[in-house]
């Protein structure tokens, strides 16, 4: 049997352990979310969407006042620069999310110390 005083050891102990693993649980990782695959893709479907988008509008709009594919073209690279600003929009969010997550980590690194 176990009397008082060692259940109070026991029970210390176990709050020590408890606060160890605590500083020691690993945070959470950052490239879950933004894993460079899912990147790559969300990227891709960005600059095709805009071509798409602009080869659709073009063409319909060639097709409607039966012109040459002056619209076509038009649109072509207004969807192409549509989707380079997205691609651009997307890259300077993932940066800010990444030095954020940096500017989180090193200040715990600085308390830690």
């Amino acid at each position: 049997m176990v009397n008082d005083a060692d259940r109070k050891r026991l029970s210390q102990l176990d709050d020590r352990i408890k606060d160890l693993k605590g500083t020691l649980d690993p945070e959470p990782r950052m490239d879950e979310h933004y894993s460079q695959a899912h990147l790559a893709w969300r990227m891709v479907i960005e600059l095709v969407a805009g071509l798409l988008i602009g080869f659709c509008i073009g063409y319909g709009l060639d097709w409607l006042f039966g012109t040459l594919p002056i619209f076509l073209v038009i649109f072509i690279m207004l969807g192409f620069a549509g989707g380079v600003r997205s691609m651009m929009r997307t890259a300077t969010e993932v940066q800010q999310d990444q030095e954020a997550h940096a500017a989180r980590h090193g200040s715990r690194s600085e308390k830690d110390e």
